[in-house]
């Protein structure tokens, strides 16, 4: 490969100022103090310990506390307008989920924009929905227990994590196949 003088120039340039630069970036390291790592969810649910587990690994990793703070409440709105009104100096995250992105259709008066007020760093967790069931019902696939739950509408209950959930949504979805109203039995 043949480089032109003037692009070589640039390259050695660049090259030699590499050293001087790298120099000016570790003067920033970060983090310097403790980081807040805020979840939207009650402790010891799944999202909590997802936090906890990767508050953890980046503890030891990078030197500095990730304390963990959980703020349940309106579908993990609470939470996520306390990270809004923090500093947006990257000492306050949030776990950010699902519901979030649910939320921004589901609720018209929010005091946050999702998209103009939070910046994604990451990626760390896919979730899949499941549906299980006590062995005692008798189906073994989706489509014997929509036809349970048609005949047999007072025999079962469900549970999610709230309204606003991807699971409440989807069951939401579902209940004409299923024959019956989505209500929310439980907290948290």
């Amino acid at each position: 490969m043949k480089l032109p003088r003037r692009q070589l120039f640039h390259l050695a340039a660049g090259a030699a100022a590499l050293p001087a630069v790298s120099r000016f970036a570790w003067a920033q390291t970060y983090p310097s103090r403790p980081v807040r790592l805020v979840v939207g969810a009650p402790a010891g649910g799944g999202f909590d310990i997802v936090a906890r587990l990767m508050g953890q690994w980046l503890s030891e990793r990078l030197g500095q506390p990730f304390v963990i703070e959980n703020r349940p409440g309106a579908a993990s709105n609470i939470a996520t307008e306390a990270v809004v009104r923090a500093p947006a100096d990257g000492y306050t995250l949030l776990l950010l989920t699902a519901a979030n992105a649910i939320n921004t259709t589901m609720y018209e008066k929010l005091s946050f924009n999702l998209s103009r007020d939070i910046a994604p760093v990451a990626s760390i967790t896919r979730v899949p929905d499941v549906i299980v069931a006590n062995l005692s019902v008798p189906s073994r696939t989706v489509p014997e227990f929509i036809a349970y739950a048609k005949a047999n509408p007072s025999k079962l209950t469900t549970a999610s994590g709230g309204v606003g959930t991807p699971l409440a949504c989807a069951r939401s979805n579902h209940r004409d196949a299923l024959g019956r109203a989505a209500g929310h039995p439980d907290r948290g």
